[in-house]
């Protein structure tokens, strides 16, 4: 048996120098083989704390916020989701093309009959047949394969399975999308429930001091300056509410649609400052590479690019394609059947490009060029998934920096407000200072509110970007596509 190095093999195809026997026998593909581009990856993340967990980004992180009705939408939004069902759909679309890609590498084999009645004119110079007019009915089997000398098929077929990949991992990406996004919008609709509350809070202590202030008035023992100030701070929470209300209700259906729902009510669990933050995930940043589902596909999309580069090139050979029939032919139907009615034919076509002006070597250049920039874009997904993830990182820690800062800044207004008032009704002050301290408390509770927020989000946020073991377990409740699909599908016969 003949054996030509993989290399060896490539090269003598390349400068079109290869023995037909050797060529028959191993055959030889065209184009660079894939290799993973060099990568400048970091050691480890500088924002990771010791005190991260090596298995956390392989579990099911929202069930650590402690709230059921959270893991009910997570779970709803996984099996309802629209853009779950249609990613789904994407990947029975690449599978179908990866068939229709592949089957000439296979023998096509096909039947054929046809049957007529037909009558020829006696007054032409060719003579009409004897029976006239006459009947023609022929079966054929029809079998047909061009062989895959330079690997075009094969390099296209690679091409494919690498689209069907990068379909599966956007589907991934899109599982992973979905359950942040449910989450992310979750922890804002709680931060926004209790901005309301407090807002509603501050909102009757303004009603209760401008009633009080209305009678001292009508009493003649406080101006219409004073008066028209509580009515003013009474307004601005009365507008602060009204913004609420329309930001919880673009929240709810924003949910209803992740949900795959029509707009609507999203059912409640605990408050925003009950919510457990997760813990740290930790993994080290060449993890990305495999975690990511959008690395992934990034790399799957350069493969195709990759290898079209060799299909391309095949175009610069012969093509070589072997046909044949096999039939029965016959005038009539009863004689169909017979030696005589046999017909057959095989041959060779052998095609050979002489002169394109240019068109071969404008597709080699265009998918030279396009797995140039597929390149590029690879290496600019794995920097922003370095950049995303050590932004997380460090964002979480400060977050919970902010977090303690907001409560110690909370407690002081509180007293500050408290005395003010105190002040204020004993005489040693004026009302500004009750102002002053009243519009500080009530920011400073808003702000809370965020931060304790902010702090979820972060964590939620911390584990999209490392992705990780969770993407399955979360795919478990999604829509699958109905195809089988292997790690890597083999392509060759």
């Amino acid at each position: 048996m003949v054996r030509i190095d993989r290399d060896r093999r490539a090269n003598m195809c390349r400068n079109g120098a290869v023995p037909l026997l050797a060529v028959l026998l191993a055959g030889c593909m065209l184009g660079p083989d894939y290799r993973r581009p060099d990568l400048v990856i970091p050691a480890q993340f500088t924002g990771e704390p010791k005190t991260a967990s090596p298995t956390a980004a392989d579990t099911a992180w929202w069930n650590q916020f402690g709230d059921p009705q959270l893991d009910a939408l997570i779970s709803e939004g996984l099996r309802n989701n629209q853009d779950l069902v249609a990613a789904a759909a994407r990947v029975e679309q690449f599978y179908g093309a990866l068939g229709t890609t592949r089957a000439p590498l296979f023998p096509q084999v096909g039947a054929q009959a046809a049957s007529s009645r037909t009558r020829a004119s006696e007054q032409t110079i060719s003579p009409a047949p004897t029976i006239n007019p006459y009947n023609a009915t022929q079966i054929n089997l029809l079998a047909s394969w061009e062989i895959d000398l330079f690997g075009r098929t094969r390099r296209l077929t690679e091409a494919a399975t690498a689209e069907l990949q990068a379909s599966e991992s956007f589907r991934r990406g899109t599982v992973l999308s979905v359950v942040a996004a449910i989450t992310t919008g979750y922890v804002d609709l709680r931060e926004q429930d209790r901005e309301l509350e407090v807002a509603i809070e501050t909102l009757a202590l303004r009603k209760d001091t401008l009633n009080l202030f209305e009678r001292r008035f009508r009493g003649g023992v406080v101006s219409d300056v004073e008066v028209s100030q509580a009515r003013s701070e009474y307004a601005a929470a009365l507008r602060t509410i009204s913004a609420l209300h329309q930001a919880i209700t673009e929240r709810e259906n924003a949910l209803s649609n992740l949900l795959g729902r029509n707009p609507g009510p999203i059912a409640r669990g605990r408050a925003v400052n009950e919510l457990t933050v997760p813990v740290v995930p930790a993994g080290l940043p060449s993890d990305l590479l495999e975690r990511r589902p959008d690395i992934r596909q990034a790399e799957e999309v350069l493969m195709a690019a990759n290898a079209r580069i060799g299909a391309a090139k095949a175009a610069y050979f012969p093509t070589i394609s072997l046909t044949g029939a096999y039939g029965q032919a016959s005038r009539s139907l009863s004689d169909l059947w017979g030696g005589a009615a046999r017909v057959w034919t095989y041959g060779v076509d052998i095609a050979v490009p002489i002169f394109t002006a240019g068109a071969i070597a404008g597709q080699v250049q265009s998918a030279e060029a396009q797995q140039r920039a597929s390149v590029a874009q690879y290496r600019k997904d794995v920097q922003a998934a370095f950049s995303e993830t050590e932004n997380a990182l460090i964002g979480i820690g400060n977050a919970r920096e902010g977090l303690d800062a907001t409560v110690l800044q909370v407690s002081a207004l509180s007293n500050y407000a408290r005395l003010a008032r105190k002040r204020f009704e004993g005489g040693y002050t004026s009302y500004l200072e009750v102002l002053d301290a009243d519009r500080s408390l009530f920011s400073a509770r808003l702000q809370l509110a965020q931060v304790q927020g902010d702090v979820l989000l972060k964590a939620a946020a911390l584990y999209k970007s490392m992705g990780g073991g969770w993407i399955g377990l979360a795919d478990q409740e999604a829509p699958q596509p109905d195809v089988r699909l292997s790690e890597r599908p083999t392509i060759f016969p």
